[in-house]
């Protein structure tokens, strides 16, 4: 199914009429209907599918099923449905009101914050609304204004009629007035800071409460300039692009379009009636309907006679994502910008003794105070990607189990997520050295590659199409833990002759100390590496590495191998021996395709950009 019809969510506030019903023949039986929320998945009103095998069902239900990708890849950096659309009718004035910013409703009310916009659909005669201030005040004159009812004198009142079209942003202060039918497409939220509402008395005989304070703390109090980025869209902004459909029947009673993989379509009907398809499928439209087009649905098309407003989420403009480091010896965070550069830098001493919970909550403010410092809004901040040595579900969000930073069980993505406001993402650290190095570093001209990290162990990311391979089940890959002799050195894993178990450098060194009869660096051992004992050592190293790498090249067929970790540096010093071993014993051998080897280029970086781009 690609074609959804949704039967609304209906609101009864004491300001609202009966046009709804009557006009628009929303179906509801009471008195007073001021809003239909036509696309929602909000707690507050969601809206429910008439069509198809998931009739009765609510829209969140139906994306909680198929999962977020039927909203299109422009809505990843968002954690829920990121719009809603109502119609209101105004039989009389709304409240004096303001909504607060993502960073503000996020911090204070747990929800986003909310831009809008609004179409008028029809106005009385000298109908007008309030949008902002006539000139600059203070904080000062707003809060006098308001305490002694003269607010009304200083708001900009704009007369509108039908078709007039107004972009609302978070700060702005405003209100529908009297007669005014709108059309409005707002960021999911419901948080409204109410400053003035004429004296009213709710249902509880009382009057509505009013959030002074909180109102002084997110207005905007200097005029409005118009704008006109939106153009060729009515309204275009990071959370919705507005574009408005004129079908006449005369010279123009058909259109055909693409919803493509990036953004679901959303179609309002205004006026008109007709019929939408798309691959086999078909629904009838009328005035008031809302219809929803799944993203990646391809080609569709829409006849008849009507007024309609097309709603889809673009890209962000300059995104910045956020990629944390965690190691058992320090923690790294990063901002990276849409060029996948890393723009900004922190590192501080992992304390582990300190366990997961203030470690993740350490994590999450430095987050913010990176943010802060370099002057990034929070709702700039499209995700966070986290980098964490051990087995990681990645779909539960979990570290499973990592015996570097000793968690179990640890919910890292719900506890980031409850002080970060943007989309969580983890992953294995190794993997995403290996997906960083493919994005940014020496993997940039492969799709497909292996990472080996060569450090106290051996991890690795496999690499393929771009994305990182994580198998059927939990953990992702252990290239590590491959054994390359059978009964061979006890392995920290509890088996034996497992590759971690000879090429780490702890084992290099190792033997090395035993050749030598005394420790040694490992620097040292390459700069004696023509020396006749330390000779056999490293054509043991290379071996062992070169048999692991045949493995995986065997199984995966990998455009290229990546060498990186502890021992990078070094690395170089393998590259001709590890090639001559490829060639000699990859299936096919010189008659088949042997990867690429070379040195990664990013070092600590790798894991940080990678998990930015989880």
């Amino acid at each position: 199914m690609t074609i959804l019809k949704l039967k609304p969510a209906c609101k009864d506030y004491l300001w609202g009429g009966h046009r709804l019903v009557d006009e628009f023949d929303i179906d509801y039986d009471g008195d007073i209907l001021a809003e239909a929320w036509e696309l929602s998945c909000h707690p507050d009103g969601p809206s429910v599918i008439v069509n198809g095998d998931y009739a009765g069902r609510t829209l969140k239900e139906f994306i909680d099923e198929k999962g977020m990708e039927v909203l299109g890849t422009h809505c990843r950096r968002f954690r829920e449905f990121p719009i809603l659309t109502k119609f209101i009718d105004a039989r009389d004035n709304l409240s004096i009101q303001v909504h607060p910013s993502n960073k503000y409703a996020l911090q204070n009310e747990n929800q986003y914050g909310k831009t809008e916009m609004w179409y008028v659909l029809d106005a009385e005669p000298g109908a007008y609304l309030y949008y902002g201030f006539k000139q600059e005040i203070t904080k000062e004159e707003f809060a006098e204004r308001i305490r002694d009812n003269t607010l009304l004198e200083v708001l900009n009142a704009v007369e509108v009629q039908k078709g007039d079209v107004l972009f609302i942003e978070s700060g702005t202060l405003h209100a529908i007035g009297k007669g005014l039918l709108v059309a409005e497409i707002q960021q999911n939220s419901n948080v409204t800071y109410r400053i003035y509402d004429y004296g009213r008395i709710g249902k509880d005989g009382k009057k509505r409460d009013l959030h002074i304070e909180k109102a002084l703390a997110v207005t905007s109090r200097v005029p409005i300039m118009k704008k006109g980025e939106s153009y060729p869209h009515i309204a275009d902004c990071d959370y919705f692009t507005v574009d408005k459909l004129n079908l006449d029947g005369r010279l123009l009673s058909r259109m055909q379009g693409t919803v493509l993989n990036d953004s679901f379509l959303s179609i309002l009907i205004l006026e008109g009636t007709g019929t939408i398809s798309s691959h086999g499928e078909k629904i009838s439209y009328k005035k008031g309907d809302s219809i929803l087009i799944t993203a990646g649905s391809g080609d569709w098309q829409i006849e008849g006679v009507c007024d309609a407003l097309l709603t889809t989420i673009r890209e962000k403009a300059s995104p910045v994502r956020v990629g944390v480091n965690i190691g058992s010896a320090e923690t790294q965070i990063g901002l990276v910008d849409d060029q996948n550069r890393i723009f900004a830098l922190r590192k501080y001493q992992t304390v582990i003794s300190e366990g997961a919970e203030r470690i993740i909550d350490r994590a999450a403010d430095e987050i913010l105070k990176l943010l802060a410092e370099n002057e990034v809004p929070l709702d700039q901040c499209v995700g966070v990607g986290v980098a964490v040595p051990g087995t990681i579900g990645r779909r539960q969000g979990k570290v499973l189990y990592s015996n570097n930073i000793r968690w179990e069980d640890v919910p890292l993505k719900a506890q980031l997520g409850r002080v970060i406001p943007c989309p969580v993402r983890i992953a294995n650290n190794a993997d995403c050295a290996a997906l960083g190095e493919t994005i940014a570093g020496a993997g940039r001209d492969y799709s497909d590659l292996v990472l080996f990290t060569l450090g106290n162990g051996v991890g690795g990311g496999i690499v393929i199409n771009g994305e990182i391979f994580e198998g059927g089940v939990i953990g992702g890959s252990e290239v590590g833990h491959m054994v390359i002799r059978a009964g061979g050195r006890q392995c920290t894993c509890g088996r034996r002759g497992c590759l971690e178990s000879y090429v780490s450098q702890s084992a290099l060194l190792e033997s090395a100390s035993a050749a030598l009869g005394r420790e040694v660096s490992v620097a040292e051992v390459f700069a004696m590496r023509d020396d006749e004992r330390i000779r056999p050592v490293l054509d043991e190293y290379t071996e062992s590495l070169g048999c692991g790498i045949v493995n995986i090249v065997n199984m995966f067929r990998p455009q290229a191998i990546l060498l990186g970790g502890l021992m990078t540096e070094y690395a170089a010093f393998l590259i001709d021996d590890l090639k001559k071993i490829m060639q000699e014993q990859c299936f096919g051998g010189r008659h088949g395709m042997i990867p690429d080897i070379t040195c990664a280029k990013l070092g600590k970086e790798a894991a940080i950009i990678g998990a930015a781009s989880l």
